[in-house]
């Protein structure tokens, strides 16, 4: 892969995900990820998270829909507020990833474009596995997981139901 293959990633965190964001743009960045880092900046115990992740996952639908390869990170402690809140972001798809395996479904089956995180879950190098194995398994572009993706935006659009 070259570096123009990669997408650009977008990324934010809460202060309990802080060192390992800073670990994360400087390892992807270094494999040839454009990494932009949407905060916080600076500790604060107190920070609010939903501001920066939301903006991540804003970031994400505004790079899909201008036709740009783009995911997104967020990251906290557990991953779970973060996950939320990317979520309302209408075209996320967030996935709180454990494991290798729910990362790569997540993208395979699911085409999450944002991965939820915990910082206090994971090592460093299982959190950045777990990352890695995400922004790297491609969509399978399935039928079925194609048809159930679109429910999903129906719904999203209309507040319809499709059966």
């Amino acid at each position: 892969m070259t570096s123009s293959d990669f997408p650009r990633v977008h990324i934010a965190t809460d202060h309990a995900g802080m060192e390992l964001s800073a670990h994360l743009v400087n390892h992807l960045s270094a494999k040839g990820y454009d990494v932009v880092d949407h905060g916080p900046k600076v500790y604060d115990a107190l920070d609010d998270y939903p501001s920066f992740c939301i903006n991540a996952a804003l970031a994400v639908v505004a790079d899909q829909e201008a036709g740009n390869n783009a995911l997104g990170i967020v990251l906290g402690g557990s991953g779970n507020g973060e996950q939320i809140a990317a979520n309302k972001v209408k075209g996320v798809r967030a996935a709180l990833a454990w494991n290798l395996s729910t990362a790569q479904l997540a993208r395979e089956h699911n085409d999450a474009n944002v991965v939820a995180v915990g910082g206090r879950q994971h090592s460093v190098e299982e959190a950045t596995a777990i990352i890695e194995a995400f922004l790297l398994e491609p969509f399978s572009n399935d039928e079925r997981h194609v048809r159930r993706i679109g429910k999903i935006a129906t719904y999203e659009r209309t507040g319809q139901v499709i059966d």
